[in-house]
């Protein structure tokens, strides 16, 4: 089979397509014919060696999946035929690919695989972080940085379902169209967004902010919270890791927390399929429709990869194995 491979660590533009044995499933592996695999940030980040999970060349890219399954164990649940999403750390960017059968997902008929592709890593991270971490309720405010990627675009049309109102900081009228056609309901510019968000608050602030820059946005994000509101740490794309002075969150009343959903999915395995069971409903409904900037073929994966690395994506980025 043919897979995108990491044979150094030079970044996007050194990915290899390279002809290998299909994988071999081991215990509790499922076996699957991938039809679409999403793009994901620390894909970015593998290929430069700069991602917290540091496997040894060569590996195979790709951390998420939709398709079809070819093998399964007889007690996972699912069957060759199966329509599935499925997340792995590696290996999704090929013709086939295990994932351990606690992270495979039913899919719904009527989403492509191409969207499936999209829901693993973003939409479990989000329902997640809304509602666990965020404990988000019914008429809050949300605030969200990086709208118009793939983390953005999951927060804009899960906290829209689950009716929250949402204000996008983006950094073009592009995006900011962009994300206006996803269901964000105010659009701000990153420059003076803090301004902005008091203006269309009534000075009030957001109940909720969710964060994935990191950066110099940081301590504005934290000024833009109403009282008892609450920071989502999600990631730090910006490339620097804020720090908080906590007499602000001690004069304030707000909080700043942490969201590492793949950490505690790890702690327990069920909590994947329960976490994608809190989702199934968004999915079923019609709100959850992952928005696709493009989809590229297994050959110029690196070409995918590398549209992260200049932030100019809208939505989601997918590889099509057999384009």
């Amino acid at each position: 089979m043919y897979a995108a491979t990491v044979t150094r660590t030079d970044g996007p533009a050194a990915l290899e397509v390279t002809d290998t044995d299909p994988p071999a499933p081991g215990d509790g592996q499922v076996l699957i014919d991938v039809k679409a695999a999403g793009v994901n940030f620390p894909d970015l980040l593998l290929t430069k060696n700069m991602y917290q999970v540091k496997p040894e060349p060569p590996f195979t890219l790709g951390g998420e999946l939709a398709g079809i399954v070819r093998e399964a164990p007889a007690d996972s649940g699912f069957s060759p035929g199966d329509r599935v999403a499925a997340s792995t750390t590696t290996g999704a960017f090929a013709e086939q690919a295990l994932a351990s059968a606690s992270s495979v997902f039913p899919l719904p008929d009527a989403m492509s695989f191409a969207a499936g592709a999209c829901l693993p890593m973003n939409y479990l991270t989000m329902t997640f972080a809304l509602l666990k971490r965020g404990q988000l309720q019914q008429g809050e405010t949300v605030l969200v940085h990086g709208a118009a990627g793939g983390i953005g675009t999951a927060t804009i049309q899960l906290a829209s379902a689950m009716g929250a109102r949402v204000i996008s900081v983006v950094s073009t009228e592009d995006k900011a169209r962009f994300v206006s056609s996803v269901g964000s309901h105010e659009v701000v510019l990153a420059d003076g967004f803090k301004d902005s968000v008091a203006e269309l608050t009534g000075g009030r602030g957001a109940d909720l902010v969710v964060d994935p820059v990191g950066g110099d946005r940081f301590t504005d994000s934290l000024r833009s919270l109403a009282s008892l509101g609450r920071l989502l740490v999600i990631g730090f794309t910006a490339g620097d890791i804020p720090t908080v002075k906590v007499n602000r969150l001690l004069l304030n009343n707000i909080d700043v927390r942490g969201v590492a959903w793949g950490a505690y999915a790890l702690a327990d395995p069920a909590r994947l399929r329960a976490e994608w069971n809190v989702l199934l409903p968004y999915l079923e409904s019609g709100v959850v429709d992952p928005p696709i900037a493009a989809t590229y073929p297994l050959s110029r994966a690196g070409e995918a990869v590398a549209r992260l690395d200049d932030r100019t994506v809208l939505g989601k980025v997918v590889v099509d194995p057999a384009a």
